[in-house]
């Protein structure tokens, strides 16, 4: 029996305590959060007056209001049962970062008391400097700085035997370079804020003091017994595997999707609900997906910073609550070949500070100017910036993903629906009718409801798609913090309303401004025309069609990434103060090397389980085989055993075809050991071309050679799980 095959028998959830009265999540939703509301039962009320100013309009606290926030936020969390606090931020690495601090303070031999002061809420020093800076901050400069980011509530994270204040908080270097993913993104806002309020003025709008993103991220993964996990060191260190037999039956049934949620799969979720509620995580849905053992959340729409903040936290919790029921979470864009690999579609709109969605179309689109003018941006914002975008999601997991066929292409475009097209064709060509009466949709069957049919379809092959009041961009990874994107589409969407703003107000300078409105629009519908695509992006036709558009296919992660060196595009990031040249250029060599780390770390693990496991195993079916072999022929040549020759020739077939398949296997390896010592001579970027032109392909080379072993392998002998064992655990 192998390891595989006895792991096999010890597969058993765990045994869960029945709660017999579930709480209602509104009588602890947010209880493990010091938000506005906890903040105003514990404060003076001039105190939280001043800061919602400062949330409002930048009108900074003092020192000792700073102290009295501090004063209180330290008693709530004590009360809590917390003993450390932590500035919690989020380093270029796209995970999370912390160091804890006492509340303690000496205050006699042997005396102590709790004490947390303005100046450490507001800032902390936790050195990290081995955290990758792409050559802004020196090795020898080790100090670095973590300021609070007030923006988003401080939390309580629980463990076992304890619990900790987090403080959510920007990492910036010693001359104050941004060296997190918050920072720009908090930038961005404020871009977007401003740029946003300039057109909105311009329709008479004078009332509005703030702009702000709004997401949603809609979080994929995929569930594994944590047993079968440990004996895959392919997914311990790379989060996929690298080798594998495609299970017979897949995802092709579809019957995965939607399903009935196994038993064992829906504790966990009720479970990561219920943490996620605490900390003020509104997660409202749960499903399966459609490959086996892929699962979903979706949260509601929050502000960009906070809803960045909660997936982080999510992602955390939904790791840390699986191994508690003998599972593990897998966020990796593609943890399993030949079925389908997980994204985080990002939900993005605008909303001022009256509630309203600037991406609202209405009952009329085609008389919403304000919202067409806003649409007409956000179009030639991806025409003109597709290349950034494309950056923003440029990382190794997601090559696996974009253009496969569950996933976006590389291709950016951005899909309407058929009532928002008719309305800009009609706009273009200076014609105008009424055409967005409010559909009904009846079913003809008087006990099922008559509903209102949205004004637009959901496209699930569109990168860049209009949802009925917001854009989901699809081609964000499942493991990626959604910062950057987040920061980038504010950026562009910033430039391009001003630009929009800028085009109104020259047009409109004398002459009837409804009329300059659909003029400027009708530019811009033409221009950015290119950019829309309403079919299906997963075809081979739009991949002919966008190239004769002259839209780019970047397949690469290092080509994508190279729109962060271009001198148009430094000079936008820098002219709305979302990051200097010196913060770009030191992205776009983090993320290379980054990607350059992790093709380096699966190439090893593939060449190590190779000659440790794969190999191994299919000699010691060839001996089986051989030996078999041997002993017919002896017996038929001293006990003259009736055999037909047919019947040797096909046991020295079978003994061949897995002699030929172990030599491949190994002749490829160190084909891969050889490219990897060529690879470790080359400049950083020169060394990700050559791994996406050759190592990757080289890789996939051994891995067919490998899964070809394994099916004809017996189970007695191939000690790694299989995928028909992985992805169907009950």
């Amino acid at each position: 029996m192998s390891i595989r095959e006895e792991v096999l028998f010890r597969i058993k959830s765990i045994d869960l305590e029945r709660k017999s009265q579930p709480k209602s999540v509104s009588s602890y939703f947010g209880e493990n959060t010091f938000n506005i509301s906890t903040m105003k039962e514990h404060i003076s009320e001039s105190t939280f007056d001043a800061f919602k100013r400062w949330m409002s309009e930048g009108l900074t606290i003092t020192i000792d209001q700073a102290n009295e926030i501090a004063e209180c936020m330290k008693r709530w969390a004590i009360s809590k049962g917390a003993t450390y606090y932590t500035h919690w931020f989020q380093p270029m690495t796209g995970l999370t970062a912390e160091k804890h601090d006492s509340f303690i303070s000496i205050t006699a031999p042997g005396k102590v008391m709790e004490k947390f002061s303005g100046s450490k809420l507001i800032q902390g020093e936790p050195d990290a400097s081995s955290f990758p800076s792409g050559g802004i901050r020196a090795t020898f400069e080790a100090r670095g700085y973590t300021a609070w980011d007030p923006s988003s509530p401080a939390f309580i994270i629980e463990s076992t035997l304890g619990k900790t204040l987090c403080i959510p908080s920007i990492f910036i270097s010693y001359h104050g370079e941004a060296l997190d993913k918050k920072l720009p993104l908090l930038r961005s806002d404020e871009a977007v804020s401003k740029a946003a309020i300039g057109l909105l003025r311009l329709f008479g709008h004078k009332d509005v003091k703030k702009v702000l993103s709004t997401c949603g991220p809609e979080q994929e993964y995929f569930l594994i017994d944590k047993n079968y996990y440990n004996l895959r060191q392919d997914l311990l260190l790379t989060g996929r595997t690298l080798v594998g037999a495609s299970s017979p039956k897949g995802q092709q049934l579809e019957d995965q999707y939607f399903g009935t949620i196994k038993e064992r799969v829906v504790n966990f979720m009720f479970e990561v609900a219920e943490e996620a509620y605490k900390l003020g995580i509104p997660v409202m849905t749960r499903h399966n997906e459609v490959a086996p053992h892929q699962y979903e959340f979706a949260p509601v729409f929050e502000e960009s910073n906070i809803a960045a903040d909660h997936n982080q936290l999510l992602m955390e919790l939904m790791k840390k609550v699986a191994l508690r029921h003998n599972l593990v979470c897998l966020l990796h864009e593609k943890p399993f070949a030949g079925i389908n690999g997980s994204g985080k579609h990002l939900n993005w709109s605008l909303a001022d500070d009256k509630g309203n969605n600037l991406l609202n179309p209405g009952e009329t689109p085609e008389d919403n100017l304000q919202f067409l003018a806003v649409l007409a941006a956000v179009l030639r914002a991806v025409y003109n910036h597709s290349d950034l975008l494309r950056s923003s999601v440029a990382i190794a997991g997601n090559e696996h993903r974009l253009g496969a066929n569950e996933a976006p292409p590389a291709i950016m475009s951005v899909f309407l629906g058929d009532q928002l097209t008719s309305i800009l064709n009609m706009i273009e060509k200076g014609a105008k009718n009424k055409v967005s009466k409010r559909d009904i949709i009846d079913l003809g069957v008087t006990k099922l409801p008559k509903f209102n049919k949205d004004s637009t379809d959901r496209n699930r092959t569109s990168p860049f798609a209009f949802t009925g009041n917001k854009f989901e961009f699809r081609a964000v990874g499942s493991s990626q913090n959604i910062s950057t994107p987040i920061a980038v589409i504010n950026t562009i969407i910033a430039e391009s309303l001003d630009y929009v703003a800028d085009k109104i107000k020259k047009a409109s300078a004398g002459k009837d401004f409804n009329t300059a409105v659909l003029k400027v629009i009708a530019e811009l519908v033409k221009e950015s025309k290119d950019i829309r695509f309403e079919g299906n992006n997963y075809s081979e036709d739009w991949v002919k069609e966008a190239k004769r558009r002259g839209l780019p296919n970047v397949a690469s992660t290092v080509d994508a990434l190279k729109a962060l060196e271009k001198k148009e595009n430094i000079a936008l990031f820098e002219k709305y103060k979302v990051f200097t040249k010196e913060e770009l250029l030191a992205r776009h060599k983090i993320w290379v090397d980054l990607y350059n780390l992790t093709l380096e770390i699966e190439a090893n693990t593939l060449n190590e389980m190779v000659n440790s496991c794969v190999v191994p195993s299919g000699c010691e079916y060839e001996r089986l085989l051989a030996d078999n072999l041997s002993r017919l022929v002896s017996l038929k040549k001293e006990v003259k055993l009736k055999l037909e020759e047919a019947v040797l020739d096909d046991q020295k077939e079978h003994l061949s075809e897995v002699a030929q398949k172990i030599y491949y296997v190994r002749r490829n390896s160190k084909e891969l050991v050889k490219l990897l010592e060529k690879a470790a001579q080359l400049h950083h970027e020169e060394k990700a071309e050559l791994y996406f032109k050759e190592l990757k392909p080289l890789m996939e080379h051994i891995r067919r050679h490998v899964d070809a072993l394994e099916r004809v392998v017996s189970d007695e002998h191939w000690d790694l799980p299989k995928y028909r064992e992985m992805l169907f655990i009950k």
